[in-house]
């Protein structure tokens, strides 16, 4: 059996996105990621949506309190029940630890921690490529390398946290889309021999 409440691990351009939606795919459960909670959470105007929106409005990021109040009333959708796959929450230590707290009260647990690894130089390499191909301006070397210092500093210390708990496992990122999907779904695998 297959671990189903996951969260994806990685920086920029280690390929989360591509491997969710392969795993959405086979798995049939939802990607929940932070971008898509706060914009769906303020088209239903809930309590959380209007605050998100209100430092969305004013170009501000969204603090912790509301990006957790977001992901609770996220993960308490019916699609979540079976299984979801967190990108890009939690993004820190602190929001790590509110998923932690959040999830008993929602019946479940994190099965898995599934964190990419590449070199960094690679990913320096593949973001230029990326945003030569789809014309993305933003994605100089400099904005690509303060992001992945950010990433180092606020959510990497991640890997230490889920490892401590049990549940992570480093996936090497590096190869093609399909050998990576193999390797995630054997990390996967792995959950279910445990239980």
């Amino acid at each position: 059996m297959s671990a189903r409440r996951l969260l994806l691990l990685g920086p920029p351009g280690a390929g989360k996105g591509t491997q969710a939606q392969l795993l959405v795919a086979r798995l049939g459960i939802p990607q929940i990621s932070t971008g898509d909670m706060l914009r769906a959470a303020v088209a239903a105007g809930s309590d959380v949506g209007r605050q998100a929106k209100s430092y969305m409005d004013a170009g501000k990021l969204v603090p912790d309190a509301v990006v957790i109040g977001v992901a609770e009333e996220r993960l308490a959708h019916p699609d979540a029940k079976r299984g979801f796959i967190l990108d890009g929450f939690p993004r820190t230590v602190a929001q790590a630890e509110a998923l932690d707290e959040m999830l008993p009260r929602l019946g479940c647990s994190l099965e898995r921690c599934v964190a990419l690894k590449v070199d960094e130089e690679e990913l320096v390499k593949r973001l230029l490529r990326r945003s030569e191909q789809e014309g993305r301006s933003d994605d100089n070397e400099i904005a690509i390398r303060t992001r992945m210092g950010e990433y180092r500093e606020k959510t990497e210390p991640l890997i230490a946290y889920y490892r401590s708990s049990g549940v992570l496992r480093e996936v090497d990122g590096l190869g093609n889309v399909d050998e990576v999907a193999h390797r995630i779904a054997k990390a996967l695998e792995e959950a279910g021999e445990r239980r």
